[in-house]
């Protein structure tokens, strides 16, 4: 079966879910939108919105966080948070797809190297006051150990471990306040049933491949992989069984590697519709898959300097019914009650449309709670925004 580049596009945004009207946004369609991505990843940059909150809004629109905070964060929410692709919250009843990563973390052969598993004083003495206080943040819980031993990541020892064993699954986390870890005793977050399922490896991830080729759409065997960041031999051999059993459809895409179509994928005739991705959204968090795709070369630059920034700071793709057609650097001013557009560009070859994307600013700054819109002077989509919204240009600072 041959799917041509732009088929490819439109069949992988609607497997996402964009391009679809609008329409009052209550708990069953973010649940809806939930499982459809199967994973929403975490990021602790604020400069503008957490990560986690923006995918949502790009397919919904305007939305109640306090709704999805519930969903995510509370006691008994049908979401947990695990090191899935990311870190990121996936359905409780996905817990058990992990087992197999987890027991490579508990025997030490996975990928992380948190602590030193020869020590268990320490997880001894934390899962003791877990069981004794818990929910419990790393910044409380007394030691004489709970000492950063430098900046940044520079964890102190209470906080390796109890990463380590969140890991491999000692821990898990029972919620987050002001973006810090509570951790607690699985049993006391997960229900039993969950608790006592076991899933063979090779089963576990070949259902992961199978969200992840429905996620996606279509999709080559390294974008399948990297939905989960799972090693491409594993994604290889769930793809041929689940080629075998006929759900993936070995298909040749325009200018792609071999390529797989989940069976119950559309092909929709257009994508319609003006969203802002978060850099951390499935649609360009894979960044070969965003090139391949859309032929935009994309890098967030937050740890870039300042001066050597091209685009600016935490830059959001554009995306213009099928097409990424800019990027936008935004920042909250949450003590002005202001949007900044801290820069905005034009992606070569494309023509935005200005008037949509000063509406979908507009929208952005009321779902944030915000009354004003700022634009500065830095790239070339810059004026006509301004002009747009009806604001001065400021200069740049």
């Amino acid at each position: 079966m041959d799917v041509s580049a732009a088929q490819a596009r439109r069949i992988g945004l609607a497997a996402q879910g964009l391009g679809r009207p609008h329409s009052p946004v209550g708990t069953r369609q973010l649940n809806l939108s939930l499982q459809r991505l199967a994973v929403l990843q975490i990021d602790s940059v604020n400069v503008f919105e957490r990560s986690h909150y923006l995918p949502l809004f790009a397919r919904l629109g305007a939305y109640d966080r306090a709704q999805l905070d519930t969903l995510l964060l509370s006691r008994r929410a049908p979401y947990v948070e695990y090191w899935a692709h990311q870190a990121a919250f996936i359905p409780v009843e996905s817990w058990p797809l992990w087992q197999w990563f987890r027991d490579n973390e508990r025997a030490g052969t996975g990928k992380t190297k948190h602590w030193d598993r020869t020590d268990t004083r320490m997880a001894d003495f934390l899962l003791g006051e877990l069981a004794a206080k818990g929910p419990l943040p790393a910044s409380k819980i007394e030691h004489e150990a709970n000492k950063r031993s430098g900046p940044w990541w520079g964890w102190s020892e209470v906080k390796s471990t109890l990463e380590t064993m969140f890991f491999d699954g000692r821990v898990v986390v029972a919620g987050r306040k002001n973006f810090e870890r509570y951790y607690d005793l699985p049993e006391r977050r997960l229900p039993a049933h969950v608790l006592e399922t076991s899933v063979p490896k090779g089963d576990a991830l070949r259902e992961l491949v199978r969200q992840a080729s429905a996620a996606l759409g279509v999709a080559t065997i390294r974008d399948l992989a990297d939905y989960w960041r799972l090693y491409q031999a594993d994604a290889k051999a769930a793809v041929l069984e689940l080629v075998e059993s006929g759900e993936l459809l070995p298909v040749a895409v325009e200018g792609w590697p071999p390529a797989y179509l989940h069976r119950d994928a559309r092909i929709p005739r257009r994508i319609e519709g003006t969203a802002l991705l978060s850099p951390f959204d499935p649609v360009v968090w894979e960044r070969a898959r965003t090139e391949r795709m859309f032929g935009f070369h994309y890098r967030i630059e937050i740890y870039t300097p300042g001066p050597q920034r091209q685009f600016g700071y935490y830059t959001l793709p554009v995306l213009q019914d099928e097409s990424l057609v800019g990027r936008i650097d935004l920042k909250s001013d949450r003590q002005n009650r202001a949007l900044r557009v801290q820069s905005a560009w034009t992606e070569p070859g494309h023509r935005p449309d200005v008037a949509r994307i000063a509406q979908l600013l507009r929208e952005t700054a009321a779902w944030q709670g915000l009354e004003s819109l700022v634009v500065q002077e830095w790239g070339d989509l810059a004026p006509a925004l301004a002009a747009e919204l009806g604001v001065p240009l400021r200069l740049r600072n």
